[in-house]
């Protein structure tokens, strides 16, 4: 079931992974990290398209107090990310320490750009974990809280 993702997400993700395929093709231990990088995030991005992100685009219709039944869909995906979030922390840890190592390497080598790329990497997945899933699993709580068991 593809519910979407938020647009900014999308646009944000497209980048972060143009980004890292630029920093994979940048040779070296720069080259060496992306690929390490890439290796951990793609499974895991698949998994926050697929159940973790697309409750987040009820949020504007929510504050709004709109309900309403084709909403209902959205309480699996949400109840799979409770019971998901530890597995998806965890990965987060695989990917900031591989990313930290992309850092280091890029700053090693001078490649500035792609050390700066991956901090704003990690920043992005202490947001994924600090908002994003968070209230991804209140849009199933609200959710739950209207319609009853999904």
């Amino acid at each position: 079931m593809s519910a979407g993702v938020p647009e900014a997400l999308e646009i944000e993700h497209a980048e972060l992974r143009g980004e890292l395929q630029k920093a994979a093709a940048a040779g070296g231990r720069t080259e060496e990290g992306a690929k390490q990088v890439m290796k951990v995030l793609r499974p895991h991005i698949l998994l926050e398209e697929e159940f973790a992100l697309p409750p987040l685009t009820l949020l504007p219709r929510l504050a709004r107090g709109e309900i309403t039944p084709d909403m209902r869909r959205y309480m699996a995906l949400a109840e799979t990310l409770k019971a998901e979030l530890p597995r998806m922390l965890d990965e987060h840890a695989l990917i900031i320490e591989a990313l930290r190592r992309l850092m280091q390497a890029a700053q090693e080598e001078g490649h500035t750009g792609y050390a700066r790329f991956a901090q704003k990497m990690i920043l992005h997945a202490q947001t994924e974990e600090q908002i994003f899933y968070p209230a991804s699993i209140l849009v199933g709580e609200i959710l739950r809280s209207k319609f009853g068991k999904s």
